[in-house]
């Protein structure tokens, strides 16, 4: 059972997140990502991020592409690799972990069947049109 009490975080974010937030928002983009959303999480007591990025491809070739691009353009512009980054072989889920910002690009089957942004209903939620 997941605790998500509410913390007191503060509400803005530091220009370096959002410059991060903005990058990994426009790497989703440029591969043609679906359902893109954004959950703050700083708000939530024993979160694992700050902020986790979700989105979905048409194809597992797709979401690969995504992943890639993500982490091409993250090392390219500032110079971040992601502490982790998980899924790639069979590309129905990927994760690639920023430490305070977690990017999951999901097959929509996959997507359905984990329902993060159920699990995580307490953070703050922004929608993006792809």
């Amino acid at each position: 059972m997941l605790n998500t009490s509410v913390t007191n975080a503060p509400a803005a974010i530091s220009p370096e997140i959002q410059d991060r937030l903005e990058l990994i928002l426009d790497s989703i983009r440029d591969i043609k990502g679906k359902k893109i959303v954004r959950l703050d999480l700083r708000k939530l007591h024993d979160r694992p991020a700050d902020f986790f990025f979700v989105c979905e491809g048409e194809s597992t070739t797709q979401v690969s592409s995504i992943a890639n691009n993500v982490q091409k353009r993250l090392k390219q512009e500032q110079g971040e690799l992601p502490k982790t980054a998980t899924g790639g072989r069979h590309a129905n889920w990927i994760c690639l972990d920023y430490f305070d910002v977690v990017v999951h690009i999901f097959y929509p089957e996959t997507r359905a069947f984990y329902e993060l942004e159920d699990l995580w209903s307490d953070a703050e939620v922004t929608a993006y049109d792809a």
